[in-house]
C-alpha cells in the first residue's frame, strides 16, 4: 500500500468529484484565483480527509504505487498555485545584434534577432503572463505547467540552427523556476 497526505491551507477551497474508475475533477480556488485539474489512473484513489487530501492505492504494482505521488505533486502545484503563483524569470541575451522583445496580444514577439528580417513569435499559453522589464521577462501565473510551457516557447524561440553555440550565444534562456 502507499499513500501521500497533502495539506490543505485555511484559506483553500478543495472539492474533489468523481471516483476511482471515471477519474477525478479537484478544484482548488484560493486568495489568486480558481485552478482544476482531471486526474486519473486505475487503481488510484483520492479522497479528503481531515483538512488533507489522502492520495492512495491498495495495489502492489510499482507503476501504479508511482502514480500515488505524481497525483500528490499535481494536487500540491494546485494548492501552490493558488496560494503563492509560479514565477519563472527568463534573461534576454544578444551580442551580434540588438534584440527588440515585445509582447503582442497573446503571443511574445522576437524582432532583429540574429539580423533576422522576419520576427520571431512564441505563444503565451492559457493564464500566463508576460512582463518585460530591460533584460528581464518574468512568466507569471497559478498555474505550473501554464507558466513552464509559456517559458520554454520563449526559449525555444530563440533556438539556433546550424551555428555553434558558443560563438552565437545569443537568445532568451531560462534562469530561475520556481
Amino acid at each position: 500500500m502507499e499513500e501521500r497526505f497533502v495539506d490543505i491551507p485555511e484559506n483553500v477551497n478543495l472539492e474533489i468529484q468523481g471516483d476511482s474508475v471515471n477519474g477525478y475533477t479537484i478544484k482548488v480556488s484560493g486568495p489568486k484565483g480558481e485552478n482544476e485539474r482531471f486526474l486519473k489512473f486505475m487503481g488510484v484513489c483520492i479522497e479528503k480527509v481531515d483538512g488533507k487530501v489522502r492520495v492512495y492505492t491498495e495495489e502492489k504494482k510499482s507503476k501504479i504505487r508511482a502514480m500515488v505521488g505524481t497525483f500528490a505533486s499535481h494536487i500540491n502545484n494546485l494548492v501552490r498555485g493558488v496560494t503563492e503563483g509560479f514565477e519563472y524569470r527568463l534573461k534576454i541575451l544578444y551580442s551580434h545584434f540588438p534584440m527588440k522583445v515585445r509582447v503582442d496580444g497573446r503571443e511574445v514577439v522576437i524582432e532583429n534577432f540574429l539580423g533576422e528580417k522576419h520576427p520571431r513569435r512564441a505563444r503565451i499559453f492559457g493564464r500566463a503572463e508576460v512582463k518585460i522589464s530591460g533584460n528581464e521577462i518574468i512568466v507569471t501565473g497559478i498555474d505550473k505547467e501554464e507558466c513552464g510551457q509559456t517559458a520554454a516557447n520563449l526559449e525555444l524561440a530563440t533556438k539556433k540552427k546550424n551555428l555553434d553555440v558558443r560563438v552565437f550565444q545569443d537568445g532568451i534562456y531560462i534562469v530561475e523556476k520556481p
